[in-house]
């Protein structure tokens, strides 16, 4: 019984009162509740401070590993520093706010506490009976249900929202679209931009993976079936290198989105913004452009007229999207190779033997994501330039129309930021954007759509098979049937939904024009965010649907359907094949 209350009892405090700053937060208090929420502050304190050191004294052999011995060292101290400068003492005598600086460090302490606690439970299920896709569906849900409510605090908005318009906006975060119906700059208040910023972070990374790593940083391990389950969710096949690939993935997100916002903040100077204002556009904006979510503050995004000629910032902007819809095996299959080549002209130079030589180590997979990347980037950008060159870009002269064009070419791919007005586009653009957003991003991305790979399989099996060939072979590895098969999935998938949501949105409704309802359902299931300006005036009904859509574009239609099927065995037998006659 003592093991048991003395394992619950940091966890309980760590609830306690992050469900007090929940409510300190987001609802507005008299003083006796502002009195009450800091003696709440006070005696979770307290019960961490104590009931920490309780689960060495009852449960020491849980807790042998050097690793967690040292994080619980420091988060213990961390909270005593926090009790010992909290000034509890003033509280029956002015009721007094406590200052935010303190109220941050407060946030951190309990979220990290409470993040350990949840991460010492160990979850009993059975893989045989487990579908990874389900739990990876899942977590999408309970993360958007979970914003949705946050962002109906009182305090996350200047007038209210209600839980359709809420629903949607969580959806659009967790999901990296960027879909809006109520504007993100005057709509929200800081805290409920700082809550949209959460959910894109979360959302953009996967909630899996983000709490797995925190998991196994508390933990100091995994077990072999959370492996297998994040061997699903960070497309790596070796179980060993999981953990590597987990660490590798946060790493790199968090060092993209430094740079980034260091890159914007340094773009943004110029403006009239306060340094706090800055700081947090340059945060939030980079977070938006690396996980492809397209969120902006601004009420135009960049085509807002103060920001609409920094070709500078959209070029920082265009890039941190790019990388972010690479991919991270992609991106980790290039740190390895030039990991590779530094070291091996290091060897070189000192005339050692080339000993770290390793065949391909460009992976086929990276070497279609790239070279159709760069493809879609520089034939987007041309026909932009021809098409756009006396219309949206007429304003635009020299660098600045080569930089626009570039951005629009490249925000289609699941970006969603805006530099032109997309409401007067021509037809021919438009459709050139409707593809462009359709084939979307790179495998294992932020970004969404139908991915490079499968695209340039699909049409790659067009010609193999008009040349007649029974195998499709490309850059001398030959294609499995099961990667074919999927990107024929994909593909239908991808077109039935449109087709059907289009129609659905169509019939619900009739007063909108069939194209723009076209362009919406692609953004959203592609999770782009580009809208041709009719998003805020859908009826619920449409919203819902655009919800839907979203929440399908972002875990992927075959991930969808494969959580609500049952899965079933291999067959140890096979019928006899029969052709069925194909045109």
């Amino acid at each position: 019984m003592k093991k048991s209350a003395s394992k619950y009892t940091s966890l309980f405090f760590s609830i306690l009162t992050i469900l007090a700053m929940l409510f300190d937060i987001g609802f507005n208090q008299n003083e006796r509740l502002i009195s009450l929420i800091n003696y709440t502050y006070f005696i979770s304190l307290i019960g961490i401070i104590v009931g920490l050191p309780l689960k060495y004294v009852f449960g020491f052999k849980n807790y042998l590993k050097l690793k967690i011995w040292i994080v619980d060292l420091v988060i213990w101290l961390f909270f005593n520093y926090l009790l010992l400068t909290m000034p509890f003492l003033h509280f029956s005598e002015k009721n007094q706010q406590l200052s935010i600086d303190y109220k941050m460090l407060l946030a951190i302490a309990f979220a990290i506490n409470f993040i350990r606690e949840i991460s010492s439970f160990r979850i009993r299920w059975k893989y045989k009976r487990t579908n990874p896709a389900a739990i990876f569906v899942i977590s999408f849900a309970l993360l958007i249900i979970t914003g949705s409510l946050l962002l109906m605090l009182p305090n996350a908005t200047h007038y209210g929202i209600g839980f359709t318009d809420a629903l949607f906006t969580s959806t659009s975060a967790v999901c990296v679209t960027g879909l809006v119906v109520v504007d993100t700059g005057t709509f929200f208040t800081p805290i409920g931009q700082s809550i949209i910023m959460v959910l894109i972070q979360l959302g953009g990374i996967g909630i899996m993976t983000f709490t797995s790593f925190f998991a196994y940083f508390f933990l100091g391990g995994a077990s072999y079936q959370n492996l297998i389950i994040l061997g699903n969710l960070t497309s790596e096949n070796k179980i060993s290198k999981v953990i590597g690939t987990l660490k590798k993935i946060m790493f790199f997100t968090f060092l993209v989105e430094a740079i980034g916002a260091l890159l914007i903040y340094w773009n943004i100077k110029i403006t009239s913004m306060s340094e706090i204002n800055s700081v947090f556009f340059a945060v939030f904006h980079s977070i938006s452009a690396f996980c492809n979510a397209g969120f902006s503050t601004l009420s135009s995004s960049f085509y807002d007229t103060v920001f609409r000629f920094n070709y500078s910032l959209h070029f920082v902007i265009a890039i941190l999207f790019i990388i972010g819809g690479l991919g991270f095996p992609v991106i980790i299959n290039l740190y390895s190779w030039v990991k590779h080549f530094i070291i091996n002209r290091f060897l070189r130079l000192n005339k050692q033997r080339e000993v770290l030589y390793k065949a391909h180590i460009i992976s086929l997979n990276t070497k279609l994501v790239i070279y159709t990347t760069l493809f879609l980037l520089i034939i987007g950008t041309l026909f932009f330039l021809l098409l756009e060159n006396n219309n949206t870009l007429a304003e635009h002269y020299g660098i600045g129309k080569i930089i626009t064009a570039f951005f629009s070419a490249a925000t289609p791919r699941t970006a969603g930021f805006n530099t032109v007005d997309m409401s007067i586009i021509t037809l021919p653009t438009l459709i050139l954007i409707v593809f462009l957003m359709w084939v979307g991003a790179s495998p294992a991305s932020t970004g969404g759509g139908i991915k490079t790979s499968t695209f340039t399989l699909a049409l790659f099996n067009a010609f193999s098979l008009a040349k007649g060939k029974k195998r499709m072979e490309i850059n001398k590895r030959e294609i499995p049937e099961i990667s074919l098969k999927r990107s024929f999935a994909f593909v239908f998938l991808s077109l039935f939904i449109i087709g059907f949501m289009t129609f659905l949105l169509l019939v619900f409704e009739p007063e909108k024009i069939a194209t723009d309802l076209l362009f919406e359902v692609v953004s959203a299931l592609s999770t782009v965010g580009l809208s041709r300006g009719i998003t805020g005036n859908l009826s619920d009904v449409g919203k819902i649907l655009i919800v839907l859509t979203m929440f399908i574009g972002r875990i992927g239609a075959l991930t969808f359907l494969t959580s609500m099927v049952k899965q079933t065995k291999e067959k140890l037998y096979q019928y006899p094949s029969e052709s069925i006659l194909i045109n």
